[in-house]
């Protein structure tokens, strides 16, 4: 993967800056880190994504892991996983980062992720990594499944790190499968997988869950446009009827 360069030329960054005293007026964040990824997000083409043509559209499916569900209450992100797609075909460009936690994990949520708290106290800080990722992203839509929690994490860590709102749009998975088949009760991933017949394999794993959703968008953007949705308009149009 290309990111380890881009990694020590942040790291690289942060550290000249550090060295100035300038990163403090932002809790430790470097001033050229809070500047580059607000730049990348002046550079995301979020209208023009609507208008283009589904199996043509850049998507990059991604999922977090988290300490717990509340941002608001101390609750942090502690990997990031994603994967890149144009229209129904699955890049093999994959992203995949720990993010550094002082907590300690719960046995819940190391029973339910694998990780445990040593491994992110080694890991990289959030900014380095949550700067990395939005370089993966920047030319494509972001979706999620049941995006609400990664968007308020993201909507979180934007402010927290970044000092600027977050405007990037995040496409839900279920608006394609509520289209393709509103009688569908599945909400849950593994469920909505075993019923498409993929194999449910490293769940609740960034990465391996990113893998899954990118599955079923594969699946179901293929029969959306069957019903006559060419673009994320037209499916968000439908989506407006439906409601």
């Amino acid at each position: 993967m290309a990111f380890e360069p881009f990694f020590h030329f942040m790291r690289g960054i942060k550290g000249r800056m550090q060295g100035t005293g300038l990163g403090s007026a932002y809790g430790g964040q470097d001033l050229q880190q809070i500047a580059y990824v607000r730049n990348l997000q002046k550079e995301m083409k979020q209208s023009d994504a609507l208008y283009e043509p589904l199996n043509q559209l850049k998507v990059v499916i991604f999922d977090i892991e988290t300490t717990g569900f509340f941002p608001e209450q101390g609750d942090e992100i502690i990997s990031i996983g994603a994967v890149k797609m144009v229209g129904a075909t699955i890049c093999e460009d994959t992203f995949y980062s720990l993010i550094r936690c002082e907590k300690e994990l719960s046995e819940k949520i190391e029973q339910l992720t694998g990780l445990n708290s040593e491994q992110l106290k080694e890991a990289p800080a959030l900014a380095d990594v949550m700067a990395q990722f939005y370089h993966f992203a920047k030319d494509s839509t972001l979706v999620a499944h049941h995006a609400k929690h990664e968007k308020s994490f993201l909507q979180s860590v934007n402010w927290k790190l970044f000092r600027t709102p977050f405007k990037y749009r995040i496409v839900d998975t279920s608006f394609l499968y509520r289209i393709a088949e509103p009688e569908c009760r599945f909400n849950r991933l593994e469920e909505l997988c075993e019923y498409n017949r993929i194999p449910v394999v490293d769940r609740h794993h960034a990465l391996g869950d990113a893998k899954l959703a990118a599955e079923l968008w594969r699946i179901y953007i293929q029969k959306v446009q069957d019903s006559g949705c060419n673009t994320l308009q037209d499916v968000y149009h439908r989506m407006a009827k439906q409601s």
